[in-house]
C-alpha cells in the first residue's frame, strides 16, 4: 500500500491528489512496495527541491504465510507459471489520475542528466534494437516524450489512465524519454532509441499478491526484453526466485532498486535486488551523498541519482520532486541497455561486471562500486572476463562520505586522443581493476563539465 497521500493546489485552483510513496524496506511491513518516496508534485516548480523524509510508522507484524517449497539455486528456462498478457487483477478505476507540471516548469537541465552526461554516449549508440521492460504500475504514453515507445503491454488497464499510481511512467521516462530540446523540453531519457515493454502488474495502490511481480518478469523475458527494470521490493519467495533464475537462464539482465528504509537498523534486504546476478542500485542525491533512505541492508552493486529527480509524471512532469531508489534503478537500466546495444555478445553478468568496473568507486556503506559512469561503461576497453575488485566496493566505516557533483579526473582514461568533431569519435583505454522500489508481497505494503567523448576500440 501507499503511505500518506498529499493534496496540492496548483496555479489555477485545481486540486490534485499525489500519492506519497512509502519506503520499500521496513521490517515487518506487509505487502508489495514500490521502492520510492514520491513527494508532492507542484504544478510549477523552477528548481529541484529535496523531498521531505518519510513520516509513516513502520509496523512490526510478521508474514502470515510461508513459502510452500524451497527454491532451487539451479537456473531454469521453464517458468513455473506461464505468464499471460491477461490482466493479473480486475481493472481499477482511476479517480485521481496523476497531474504533472507543464514542460515550461523545467527551467534548467535536471541535475541527474548533468551529472551522468549520458548523451555523450549517443555518438556511439542510442540503444537501437534493445527492448527494456518496465515492471511497474504501467506507463502513461500520452506524454509526447513516450509516444510510440511501448511495443507490448501486460496487465490491467483502467480504460483511461494507464498508470494510475503514477510510478511506472517516471521510470519509463528516465529510461527512454525522447530528446525534445528542440521544443524547449530540457528533460530526456538515458537511451532514447530502445523499445519499452509495459509489464504492468497492478493498477491499485496496494497489492498482497507478489506472484504478479514474478509473472511480470517472466512475461518480459518471453517478450524479448534484454534489460528488465524492477523498482519494486518483495520478500524472498520461491516464485520470485524462479522468475529471476528464468530471466538469467535466458541471459536477461534484471536491474532492481535496493529499496528504501526509514530506519536502517530495522531494514531488511530487498528482493529481487538482493538475489545474486541482479544489478542492485542505491540512490544518490545532488550533492553526491548516498540518500539517507537508501537501504544499506540490501546487497548493493552501484549507485545512481535517486533524490530530487525530474521525470515524466502523467501527461506532464515531476520537477525535482522524485525521491527513492526506484528512480536510481532506471538510470542504471538505461546504461545497461546502452552497453547491451554496443556490446551484444556480453552476457548479463559481464554487463554487470563492466558497469561495476567502470563505476566511480565506493563512497561508503551502501554505495556499492559507486556512481555509474555511462560513457566509461559503454566505451572503456575492458576484458570481458574481468571482475571488479572487492576492495573498490569495500564500505567505509568512517562515516558519511560524498562524491563531488562534477566527476573527478579519471586516471584510468588519461590516454584519450581526439574528441567528437564532425561526427567522429576519439579513442580511450581503461584498465580493469582487480580481477535490485515497488515492494511486493505479504511482508510489505506495495508502493509503488564536459569531457571529450572517447572512442572505443571494441573488444567483442
Amino acid at each position: 500500500m501507499y503511505g500518506s497521500s498529499r493534496t496540492v493546489v496548483p496555479a489555477g485552483g485545481r486540486r490534485m491528489r499525489v500519492p506519497g510513496m512509502r519506503p520499500g524496506v521496513v521490517a515487518g511491513v506487509s505487502g508489495l512496495t514500490l521502492a520510492s518516496v514520491l513527494a508532492a508534485v507542484p504544478a510549477v516548480a523552477a528548481q529541484p527541491q529535496a523531498a521531505p523524509s518519510p513520516t509513516h510508522k513502520p509496523t512490526t507484524h510478521k508474514p502470515t504465510t510461508k513459502p510452500t517449497h524451497k527454491p532451487s539455486d539451479k537456473p531454469s528456462d521453464k517458468p513455473s507459471d506461464k505468464p499471460s498478457d491477461k490482466p493479473t487483477q480486475a481493472p481499477a478505476r482511476c479517480d485521481n489520475p496523476p497531474v504533472g507540471a507543464p514542460a515550461s516548469a523545467i527551467t534548467q537541465q535536471p541535475w541527474a542528466q548533468a551529472r551522468l552526461d549520458f548523451e555523450k554516449v549517443w555518438a556511439v549508440t542510442k540503444g537501437n534494437g534493445i527492448k527494456v521492460a518496465v515492471v511497474d504500475s504501467g506507463i502513461e504514453t500520452r506524454n509526447p516524450q513516450l509516444r510510440g515507445k511501448v511495443v507490448a503491454k501486460m496487465g490491467a488497464d483502467d480504460g483511461s489512465v494507464r498508470d494510475c499510481p503514477g510510478h511506472g511512467t517516471p521510470i519509463a521516462g528516465i529510461i527512454a524519454a525522447t530528446d525534445m530540446r528542440n521544443k524547449n523540453v530540457p528533460f530526456f531519457g538515458v537511451v532514447p532509441d530502445v523499445q519499452l515493454l509495459d509489464a504492468k502488474f497492478t493498477s491499485s495502490e496496494s497489492s498482497d499478491n507478489d506472484k504478479n511481480l514474478a509473472n511480470a518478469i517472466k512475461w518480459s523475458v518471453d517478450k524479448g526484453a534484454r534489460v528488465i527494470n524492477v523498482s519494486a521490493d518483495s520478500p524472498k519467495t520461491p516464485w520470485l526466485g524462479d522468475a529471476v533464475r528464468y530471466a538469467q537462464a535466458k541471459d536477461v539482465l534484471i536491474v532492481a532498486a535496493a529499496g528504501n528504509a526509514k530506519d536502517q537498523s530495522k531494514a531488511l534486504p530487498a528482493y529481487p535486488a538482493d538475489y545474486p546476478g541482479v544489478l542492485s542500485v542505491a540512490a544518490v542525491d545532488a550533492q553526491g551523498s548516498i540518500s539517507n533512505f537508501s537501504n544499506i541492508r540490501s546487497r548493493i552493486d552501484v549507485s545512481a541519482p535517486g533524490q530530487g529527480v525530474t521525470s515524466i509524471f502523467g501527461k506532464g512532469y515531476a520537477v525535482g520532486t522524485l525521491d527513492g531508489t526506484s528512480f536510481g534503478a532506471p538510470y542504471a537500466a538505461g546504461v545497461a541497455a546502452l552497453v547491451r546495444a554496443r556490446h551484444p555478445r556480453l552476457t548479463y553478468q559481464q554487463v554487470i561486471n563492466r558497469m561495476e568496473i567502470t563505476a566511480e568507486g565506493s563512497i561508503g556503506t551502501g554505495s556499492g562500486f559507486g556512481m555509474i559512469n555511462p560513457l566509461q561503461a559503454v566505451t572503456a576497453l575492458v576484458d570481458p572476463n574481468a571482475k571488479p575488485s572487492q576492495r573498490k566496493a569495500k564500505a567505509s566505516l568512517t562515516g558519511a562520505v560524498s562524491i563531488a557533483p562534477v566527476p573527478p579526473t579519471d586516471h584510468r582514461t588519461r590516454n584519450i586522443a581526439m574528441g567528437v568533431a564532425g561526427g567522429s569519435v576519439g579513442v580511450a583505454l581503461v584498465v580493469a581493476f582487480g580481477g535490485a522500489v515497488i515492494p511486493v508481497g505479504r511482508r510489505r505494503g506495495w508502493r509503488p563539465t564536459k569531457a571529450r567523448v572517447p572512442q572505443e576500440v571494441a573488444e567483442d
